[in-house]
C-alpha cells in the first residue's frame, strides 16, 4: 500500500496513520467545527522581524488549498496595529491589508522570527511590548483553533496559552517553553485540538497541511502535496478527541 492510499484509508478510519514513513496519531478532531457552507476563514499573524519562510509557507498552503477541496477558503494576513507595512526578518517589506479580528477566524497562525536577536524586531519585542500575547490570550473561543510554528509558539507561551498543553516549537526553545508551563512532544506537529503547534521553519508546511488534511479532507492535503511537490514528514501528534 502506498503513502497516499494509506492516508486515504486512515483518515476514513480515523486511526493511526503514517506520514513520510512516521509514525501519526491521527485521532483528534477539533471541539467546534466552522460550518461548511461558508469559506474557511485563515488569518496569518504579522509583525516586524516575522520570519519569511514562517508566514509565507502556511500563507501559500492555504491559499492552494480551495483548489482541492469542496470549501471556499479566505487567507489573509493581519496586524495587531492594523492594515500597514511590516519589514520581515530579512528585509521583505509586505503591506498588510487588514487589522485584528480573530472573531472572523476559524484559525489563527503564528509564525515566529527574531528569537536569536532579543534587541532586534521580532517575538522578544513583541513579548517586551505585551500587545500581541494579550490579544492572543483575548482571541481564544469555542471554534478558533490557534495555531503557531517556530518560536512564534513563544508568543502563544507569553500569552498563557501552552501552558499544561501539548506543543512543540523551534528546538532551540524547546527548554523555554517548557520552562514556561508546555508540555513538550517529540513531533513536527503537536495537534491538542484548539491548540496546534509546530517545529522550526519549515515545519509550517507541515503544520497547514496537516489543518488542511484535518478541515478540509485528505484529498486537498494530498492534491496540495503533488501541487507543492513535497510530502509531508516527520510525526504528527495529536491528542484523543473530547479534551
Amino acid at each position: 500500500m502506498n503513502r497516499r492510499t494509506l492516508l486515504h484509508a486512515t483518515t476514513a478510519l480515523g486511526a493511526a496513520t503514517l506520514t513520510a514513513g512516521t509514525a501519526t496519531r491521527a485521532d483528534a478532531a477539533p471541539s467546534a467545527r466552522p460550518a461548511r457552507n461558508r469559506p474557511l476563514r485563515v488569518h496569518v499573524v504579522m509583525f516586524d522581524g516575522v520570519e519569511e519562510l514562517d508566514f509565507a509557507a502556511p500563507y501559500e498552503v492555504f491559499s492552494a488549498s480551495g483548489h482541492f477541496a469542496d470549501r471556499d477558503v479566505d487567507v489573509r494576513y493581519v496586524s495587531l496595529d492594523g492594515p500597514r507595512t511590516v519589514q520581515a526578518a530579512y528585509g521583505t517589506r509586505l503591506r498588510v491589508d487588514h487589522g485584528w479580528a480573530p472573531r472572523d477566524a476559524d484559525l489563527l497562525v503564528v509564525p515566529g522570527g527574531g528569537y536569536a536577536r532579543r534587541e532586534d524586531p521580532g517575538v522578544w519585542a513583541e513579548i517586551r511590548r505585551g500587545s500581541l500575547p494579550r490579544a492572543l490570550a483575548a482571541a481564544t473561543r469555542p471554534g478558533l483553533t490557534v495555531s503557531a510554528l517556530c518560536t512564534g509558539v513563544m508568543l502563544l507561551s507569553a500569552a498563557g496559552l501552552t501552558t499544561g498543553r501539548s506543543c512543540t516549537t523551534h528546538h532551540r526553545a524547546r527548554a523555554d517553553v517548557e520552562e514556561q508551563g508546555g508540555v513538550l512532544k517529540n513531533a513536527r506537529v503537536v495537534d491538542d485540538g484548539d491548540l496546534v503547534t509546530a517545529g522550526g521553519v519549515t515545519s509550517g508546511l507541515d503544520l497547514a497541511l496537516w489543518l488542511v488534511r484535518r478541515e478540509l479532507g485528505a484529498d486537498a492535503a494530498v492534491g496540495l502535496e503533488e501541487m507543492l511537490e513535497y510530502e509531508a514528514r516527520g510525526t504528527v501528534w495529536a491528542a484523543r478527541s473530547g479534551r
